[in-house]
């Protein structure tokens, strides 16, 4: 049973791996580690991304593949089950520091490295 649940997740790994879409020359300001108020994002030139934020008491994560950018947003998930993040300021520098701002929360980034 055990070996079976290995399985299934090795599996499950590998799809979430194989879905992910590096990201296109024009976006690799994207990449890095962001962070605002009560909001964190982290997307990698591979197209990983892991986004946490807590908002009117409650927790939302997600971990995924990014599947395509529509404009300045970017869409993460697999197949049906996606999230678009909206994205009103794309990557700027401001003050010798690189922002944006995701759903409404303006976000500096901290690395490029992980």
């Amino acid at each position: 049973m055990k070996m079976i649940k290995l399985f299934i997740v090795g599996c499950v790994f590998s799809l979430l791996v194989a879905c992910a879409k590096p990201l296109p020359q024009d976006k690799l300001n994207y990449v890095g580690e962001w962070h605002g108020l009560a909001m964190s994002l982290r997307i990698t030139q591979d197209g990983s991304v892991a986004y946490y934020r807590q908002q009117g008491g409650a927790d939302k994560s997600i971990k995924g593949p990014l599947k395509s950018f529509d404009g300045d947003n970017f869409v993460v998930g697999i197949g049906p089950v996606a999230t678009t993040f909206v994205v009103s300021k794309p990557p700027y520098q401001e003050d010798g520091r690189w922002k944006m701002v995701v759903d409404g929360v303006e976000l500096t980034k901290r690395s490029d490295h992980f």
